[in-house]
């Protein structure tokens, strides 16, 4: 069942599109790969990227969105990612960046394609542990923007994962959620409460 990526902002896309189009924005990113590029890079399967804020007293996790990021495909495969914030003058590029998070979303959408449900894939960061998940969203059609993940979603850890936390394992929300609760209860506490 193929994967219902949600359209990013017109502004978000426009902002990545300008950046790759200036030689200045590619060669002060530091991104070898977009340098070396013999061939045009695009910007293709833009994800929204939430962060995992805290956890309430219930177990409930709240998240809010903080971007989108675009994989920068160059030929057949992704050689780096162009990220967006959203500034008080709406959405603008933030920056480029490449590592083994590129290869790990594009293996983990890979994965999820294969699936048989329809899923609206999202990041979904938690800081508290360094840690970056392909969320699959089972509300397709929802705003990609808003909601949190509910038990029947889908986690997937990109690598690198946390030590035992396997890396391109989905896993469902209720199942996950009760062990990054375990490791990160402390910090979201202490933030829920302030």
């Amino acid at each position: 069942m193929p994967l219902h990526v949600p359209p990013a902002p017109a502004p978000a896309l426009r902002s990545v599109l300008t950046a790759l189009a200036s030689p200045t924005a590619v060669r002060e990113a530091r991104t070898p790969s977009l340098l070396r590029a013999q061939e045009p890079a695009t910007p293709e399967l833009p994800l929204p990227v939430h962060v995992l804020d805290r956890i309430t007293a219930e177990g409930a996790p709240t998240t809010r969105l903080t971007g989108w990021r675009f994989l920068i495909r160059c030929g057949d495969r992704a050689v780096a990612a162009a990220e967006t914030v959203l500034t008080p003058d709406g959405w603008a590029f933030s920056r480029f960046f490449e590592g083994p998070y590129v290869a790990s979303t594009e293996r983990a959408l890979r994965q999820a394609e294969a699936m048989a449900q329809c899923y609206q894939p999202r990041l979904l960061s938690v800081p508290g542990l360094y840690m970056l998940t392909l969320w699959l969203h089972g509300d397709s059609t929802a705003d990609p923007a808003a909601g949190r993940p509910v038990g029947t979603d889908l986690l997937v850890p990109l690598a690198p994962a946390p030590p035992g936390i396997a890396a391109h394992r989905p896993h469902r929300v209720a199942d996950l959620l009760p062990v990054l609760t375990h490791r990160v209860t402390p910090a979201l506490l202490l933030r829920s409460t302030a």
